[in-house]
């Protein structure tokens, strides 16, 4: 069975921004914004499931190479899956380089989000994957990391993602959402979009913005639903 998402739940998410799903998760109690996490160049938009690695510093002298389970997670998470890297045990070494990007990208995968710093960034580019982390280095990870697990649970930053949950980055950051409720959060958001899209027109109209937001009961947009 495919653990890639409905192509309609997809599109939905795809008409809305990181700002709207943080919204409508808060609108279900749910801790899903990552910060800290951003586009590493310019990225395009993605969503898609989880395929998590969990990075770590080596023990005991251990360096047992990080290329089998990586590249095994790669070629067997499917088409419109987030490659997922917490790199947090290990933060000053890279942990995404440009062959991994490159079949990343050969497998249909959407992008990477990463709690860890990448390098190769100037390949990302020039094939066009989008890739999220907290910042740029240029030495390589051979021998100073070692993976900790594979289709795990994961965190970035305070935010835990399992296998498969549903990763959404754009220009604002990245969220996570429960596998279980990525529909319902895409209903609000939805809606969340809608009516910030009707204040926004209100006050271009002339309406002053105070009168519009009020209007439209803005301050309770993602005021949880059990409140």
């Amino acid at each position: 069975m495919t653990r890639r998402f409905p192509q309609e739940i997809t599109d939905g998410y795809l008409k809305v921004s990181a700002s709207n799903v943080s919204d409508a998760c808060d609108r279900l109690s749910i801790n899903g914004a990552v910060t800290g996490i951003l586009p590493i160049y310019p990225s395009a938009k993605i969503v898609g499931h989880a395929a998590t690695l969990k990075m770590a510093k080596p023990k005991d002298g251990v360096k047992e190479s990080v290329i089998p389970a990586t590249f095994t997670l790669i070629e067997t998470a499917g088409a419109g899956a987030v490659l997922v890297i917490d790199s947090r045990d290990n933060p000053t070494v890279n942990c995404l380089g440009g062959i991994t990007g490159a079949t990343i990208k050969h497998n249909g995968l959407v992008g990477c989000v990463a709690d860890g710093i990448m390098r190769d960034v100037d390949e990302y580019k020039g094939f066009g994957l989008p890739v999220y982390g907290t910042g740029i280095t240029q030495q390589s990870i051979r021998g100073r990391s070692v993976v900790a697990g594979v289709d795990v649970p994961v965190k970035l930053g305070e935010v835990t993602c399992n296998p498969d949950d549903l990763v959404f980055a754009d220009d604002n950051g990245v969220v996570i959402v429960p596998r279980e409720h990525a529909a319902e959060v895409l209903r609000i958001a939805l809606v969340i979009k809608a009516t910030e899209d009707r204040v926004i027109a209100a006050i271009r109209s002339g309406v002053r913005a105070v009168e519009a937001m009020n209007s439209a009961n803005y301050e309770n947009l993602n005021k949880p639903q059990n409140s």
